[in-house]
């Protein structure tokens, strides 16, 4: 039975595909509670340490990363562009620098999502799905992409229950960011 505790020694974010051509198609409303939970997920990586990585699927196309994202929270990361749908391309598989546990945000959900998901579970990583930082333009897309994830083997999980579980105790100072993040 893999084990489904996050350990901070073990986990990494990325981020996938959140671009503003793709940004434009969705709902604004889904939207805006997607990126406030990416950027929750973001800074409560940043507070517990994790590496996070960004890409961007065919940035010439779909155009950079979001713009809001990028200066809230992502103005420190470099992303790495792709033309593969998943995001696991040696790049970033490189930078996790032999972290086994990536918790896995972005967009959209049955497409780039899904075939990352797969493409790390495949090789033995452990993908946990941060369903409240997932999208997709249409909601039966992202439902489908949502099952899609758990049958290739992702945890699914919040934002919220992976910065928590990583963190595992109150009262330390990063406890008191996180909490901050998830507001």
């Amino acid at each position: 039975m893999p084990t489904f505790r996050l350990k901070q020694e073990q986990a990494a974010l990325l981020v996938v595909d959140i671009q503003e051509r793709l940004c434009a198609a969705m709902d604004r409303d889904a939207l805006d509670r997607m990126l406030s939970r990416t950027t929750a997920a973001i800074e409560g990586a940043r507070a517990l340490g994790l590496p996070i990585l960004l890409t961007e699927q065919y940035p010439q196309g779909l155009g950079p990363t979001y713009s809001l994202l990028r200066m809230r929270a992502l103005k420190d990361v470099k992303a790495v562009e792709k033309l593969e749908f998943s995001a696991a391309v040696p790049d970033v598989l490189a930078a996790l620098g032999g972290r086994t546990q990536v918790l896995v945000a972005g967009m959209e959900t049955h497409i780039c999502v899904f075939q990352t998901v797969r493409d790390l579970a495949e090789r033995g990583l452990s993908p946990f799905l941060l369903t409240d930082a997932v999208l997709s333009r249409a909601q039966e897309d992202r439902q489908v992409g949502l099952q899609l994830c758990r049958d290739v083997g992702a945890h699914v999980v919040t934002v919220e229950a992976a910065l928590f579980d990583l963190l595992g105790r109150a009262g330390t100072p990063e406890f008191k960011q996180v909490s901050a993040a998830v507001r």
